[in-house]
């Protein structure tokens, strides 16, 4: 994390980054996504669609198909149309998806540890905005 601080802060500082044009904006959207993030962990190995959908619960699928067509749009997931009756189709992680296993994985072993402190940060944010 100390590597990235100053470019965070040089970011800051330059005003870069946060244009309303900038190229990264439209790429974290989709992959900070909560559908991407998940579907893209669920896709370690290829899987049918059916398989993702039963793998992210609470998940539609119009959303799911979305999420995967955004996802191959931006070259991180790849569809493979397969020679079976009745067609079917997997899904897998392209070179670039797998690139962003490791940074997910930290995101999301952040997110487990910092869970608690957060729900409890939340619920008395909730108590004084109530009162």
């Amino acid at each position: 994390m100390a590597a990235s601080a100053p470019v965070y802060r040089a970011i800051a500082e330059q005003d870069l980054g946060f244009r309303s044009d900038c190229s990264s904006r439209p790429i974290l959207d989709q992959i900070a996504d909560k559908w991407s993030m998940m579907a893209m962990a669920v896709l370690a190995e290829p899987r049918r669609f059916n398989e993702i959908k039963r793998r992210l619960e609470g998940v539609t699928q119009r959303v799911l198909t979305q999420t995967l067509r955004r996802l191959e749009r931006n070259g991180m997931v790849e569809r493979r149309v397969l020679p079976t009756s009745p067609v079917g189709v997997e899904y897998s992680l392209t070179v670039l998806g797998e690139s962003l296993r490791e940074p997910f994985g930290h995101l999301y072993d952040w997110t487990v540890a910092n869970a608690s402190e957060i729900q409890a940060r939340q619920r008395a944010y909730d108590r004084r905005v109530r009162s």
